[in-house]
C-alpha cells in the first residue's frame, strides 16, 4: 500500500485529489495539508511514501517545503511529486534541483495521476510532456549543439568522476532507465547502479532528477542536440 500526502492550499482542489486517490486500489491516503507548515509536520507524523505537492502556496511554498521535508526525512524519503498550473512554473527548477522525482500539471486526468503516484513510488521521475520540453528550453545555451563537451571544459563539480561516471550520468539526464543504460554500454544493470551510487555519493546527490538538473546545468548536456532528453 502506498502511503499519500496531499498538500493543496485550495480546499476544493485538495479534497478532490484525495477523494480520487482514495477511490484507487494500492494507495492510501495518510493526510492533507494546507501549508506548507502542515506539509512538513504531517510528513513527519505519517511519513508517507509520495507526497502531492502544490508548488504555489501562501506563506511557505511547495519548493520549501519540500527542501524542509526531504532534509530532515531518514531513509528511504518520501517521494514528493509536485502539482503545477503552468508549463514551467518559475520555482520547477528549484524543486527539481532538491530532490522533487517529478511533475504534474494540475489539469492531468485523473487515471495519469494515479499512473504518476506509482511511479514516483517505485523509484522513478515523471514529467509532464510539456514541462520536460520547457526545462530544457530554460536551458538552451549559446555551446554548439552538436559537439560534446571536451573532458577539459567540464563543469568542475564533474571532476570527481571517472570517465564511465561522467557517461553514465549523461545517460541519466537524458532519461534512460538503468536497463536502458545496461544496454547501451554494454555492460550489467548491477554495474550501472554501481555507477551511480559512487556518483550520486561523489557529488552529493540523493535523486535521479537532481542527476538530470546537474546534467544540464553542468553543460554536460546541450538541450538541442539529438537524443539530449526524452519528454
Amino acid at each position: 500500500m502506498i502511503k499519500v500526502l496531499v498538500v493543496d492550499d485550495q480546499i476544493l482542489v485538495r479534497a478532490g485529489l484525495a477523494a480520487l486517490l482514495r477511490a484507487a486500489p494500492g494507495i492510501d491516503v495518510v493526510g492533507e495539508a494546507a501549508t506548507g507548515e502542515e506539509a512538513i509536520a504531517q510528513a513527519a507524523a505519517a511519513r508517507p511514501d509520495v507526497i502531492l505537492m502544490d508548488i504555489r502556496m501562501p506563506g511557505m511554498n511547495g519548493v520549501s517545503a519540500t527542501g524542509h521535508i526531504l532534509s530532515a526525512s531518514g531513509e528511504p524519503r518520501p517521494r514528493v511529486l509536485i502539482l503545477t498550473t503552468f508549463d514551467l512554473d518559475r520555482y520547477v527548477y528549484d524543486a527539481l534541483r532538491i530532490g522533487a522525482s517529478g511533475f504534474l500539471l494540475k489539469d492531468t486526468p485523473p487515471e495519469r495521476l494515479i499512473a504518476a503516484v506509482h511511479t514516483v513510488a517505485s523509484g522513478d521521475m515523471l514529467f509532464a510532456p510539456s514541462v520536460t520540453r520547457r526545462l530544457i528550453e530554460a536551458y538552451t545555451t549559446h555551446a554548439d549543439p552538436h559537439a560534446d563537451p571536451p573532458a577539459a571544459l567540464l563543469s568542475p563539480a564533474l571532476h570527481p568522476l571517472t570517465a564511465r561516471e561522467v557517461e553514465v550520468l549523461k545517460l541519466v539526464g537524458r532519461a534512460l532507465s538503468n536497463a536502458e543504460i545496461a544496454t547501451r554500454l554494454r555492460v550489467s544493470e548491477a554495474t550501472v547502479k554501481t555507477h551511480l551510487n559512487r556518483t550520486m555519493t561523489k557529488l552529493n546527490l540523493s535523486s535521479r532528477a537532481q542527476i538530470v538538473a546537474l546534467a544540464y546545468e553542468s553543460g554536460l548536456i546541450v538541450p538541442g542536440r539529438e537524443g539530449s532528453a526524452r519528454a
